[in-house]
């Protein structure tokens, strides 16, 4: 793979991405955590590369992102999915951590806040992701608020997800996103979505349906000085999706146990989503799969649909 240095981060492209960004093609980056914190292996492989297939359906490159012996990946090989997918015990990575794995040495995965930091540092407009981090039930006394939401203040890039995970506090989730001026867009629904959940039942502040104006406006926001990036949502589909109700009820009576049982701060959202799981008999993890598919697809369309309006804009 050829070795492209950033200032003094070295960024390893993939083949197929470094041709990508050197035509100027549309690419999506992916974070690596799903791969070696989700499912177990070999479902965790098979899922990575349906992932990627998905961003392609939508007309665009994956690229999927690792930290790997004091380098960054930008885009994966298929060995790369293997090994990632089969070795056990590979940390995750957010953005506060990631100097200190980089100096270290050995395998890291990326979350969406380090995803977002390794996008923008190799010039990539878009990234993936099922549900974002966001503010904790409860944090008005814990303070437990995922960096993926300092980042978005931080990184330009736009963000394609199915909203939050239903764990956390969503009306304060989208609080603290008003709050920082983070714009946030529903992409062909009127709600704010809970990640394998078609609603949250808040209402989204912009619904919009057309690609292009979604790709025009994410270049509004940036040549207005915004100095972060660009929220876009889109709703797994009914047929795929958890009923919130039943949800909900689990969540409350697992973050009950998980302050039985002192569980807290990022060992949290792995004990309660484990409890969905189990509550549901499995469903909640074949929704997760669906759910990254299907962001990872419109995620492909809407950046393909970008690379129209910088490409008209430069005519």
């Amino acid at each position: 793979m050829p070795l492209q240095p950033t200032g003094t981060i070295p960024l390893v492209y993939s083949q197929e991405v470094s041709d990508a960004i050197s035509d100027g093609a549309p690419v999506v980056a992916l974070e690596s955590n799903v791969i070696t914190h989700g499912l177990d292996y070999p479902d965790n492989a098979a899922t990575a590369r349906k992932v990627e297939a998905a961003v392609r359906e939508g007309g665009s490159v994956p690229a999927t992102i690792g930290i790997d012996d004091g380098r960054i990946l930008i885009g994966f090989t298929d060995e790369d999915v293997e090994r990632f997918a089969s070795t056990p015990g590979v940390p995750k990575v957010s953005s506060r951590d990631m100097s200190l794995v980089l100096a270290k040495g050995g395998l890291g995965a990326t979350s969406v806040a380090s995803s977002l930091v390794a996008a923008e540092l190799a010039g990539i407009r878009f990234f993936a992701s099922a549900g974002i981090g966001g503010v904790h039930r409860g944090a008005e006394t814990t303070m437990d608020v995922s960096s993926d939401l300092i980042q978005f203040t931080r990184s330009k890039v736009a963000v394609v997800c199915a909203g939050a995970k239903n764990i956390l506090d969503l009306k304060l989730t989208m609080e603290y996103l008003e709050t920082q001026c983070v714009p946030l867009v529903s992409y062909r629904s009127d709600d704010f979505p809970a990640f394998y959940c078609v609603s949250s039942g808040l209402r989204s502040p912009h619904r919009v349906d057309d690609a292009v104006e979604i790709g025009r406006a994410i270049e509004f926001h940036w040549a207005l000085g915004g100095a972060g990036g660009f929220l876009i949502t889109t709703p797994t589909s009914a047929e795929d999706a958890i009923d919130e109700a039943e949800v909900e009820g689990v969540i409350a009576e697992a973050t009950a146990a998980a302050a039985r049982d002192g569980v807290h701060g990022n060992a949290i959202t792995k004990y309660l989503m484990r409890a969905v799981d189990r509550a549901t008999e499995g469903r909640s993890a074949k929704a997760n799969m669906a759910v990254l598919i299907s962001t990872a697809r419109v995620a492909g369309t809407l950046a393909a649909a970008h690379a129209t309006v910088i490409s008209e804009a430069v005519r």
